[in-house]
């Protein structure tokens, strides 16, 4: 049988080409871009320009009523204003993520949640970055009781909003939503609800390898 392929159905495995040489031409704050020559099947080197990322998390906030917790963010590249869902960076190596996502649900949404499993794990661009991204599941969602988050610099345009999920997905297939991790997490969820339910979902410690972090 393929490697990659078990008993159950198709999964990815860890591999590692050859590189021939690599070099980091450039390092930002947060990422860099890293070039690599890489050997080929047939003997030749390419050259594989990508972003390097600390990873990120995100949350898909779910209250009683099915509505999604939505945040409203311009991002320049794409030069557009986009909702998406509660995210950020793990900006310590080693982090444990369920912490990370716990902190930009308070920070973004000044909410906070008693239940949380993992949603799914993804690379966000796997041809282009090597960011890992995990999203949560949050349920049994309050308002803090922390002091607001002080925002700063274009967080202080976030907007917020609590869409049903029904609605979510019919957006999604209409073109209306363009985030990746909003699309991914609400088709996700949506099949899990249709499924086997979010108690079938990991729980919120399970491995990552993508991102190794510490369980305390």
């Amino acid at each position: 049988m393929p490697d990659g392929i078990g008993e159950h159905g198709i999964r990815d495995v860890a591999e590692q080409w050859e590189v021939r040489a690599t070099e980091l031409p450039f390092q930002g704050r947060v990422t860099g871009v890293r070039s690599d020559e890489v050997l080929m099947p047939d003997g030749s080197y390419a050259r594989r320009d990508y972003q390097t990322h600390p990873g990120s998390v995100a949350v898909l906030a779910l209250d009683d009523q099915q509505q999604v917790l939505l945040v409203r963010q311009y991002r320049h590249p794409v030069r557009q204003r986009l909702w998406e869902l509660p995210a950020g960076l793990l900006d310590v190596p080693g982090e444990n993520p369920l912490h990370a996502a716990q902190r930009e649900l308070y920070e973004e949404a000044h909410c906070k949640a008693e239940t949380w499993r993992v949603l799914v794990d993804f690379y966000s661009s796997p041809g282009g970055t090597d960011e890992a991204l995990r999203l949560f599941l949050a349920t049994d969602l309050a308002e803090s009781a922390q002091e607001r988050y002080e925002a700063q610099g274009e967080e202080l345009e976030i907007q917020t909003a609590q869409v049903p999920l029904a609605r979510l997905v019919e957006l999604i297939l209409a073109g209306e939503l363009h985030n990746p991790t909003l699309i991914t997490g609400t088709l996700a969820l949506h099949a899990a609800l249709t499924g086997a339910g979010p108690a079938a979902l990991r729980p919120a410690d399970a491995p990552w390898p993508a991102r190794p972090f510490t369980a305390a």
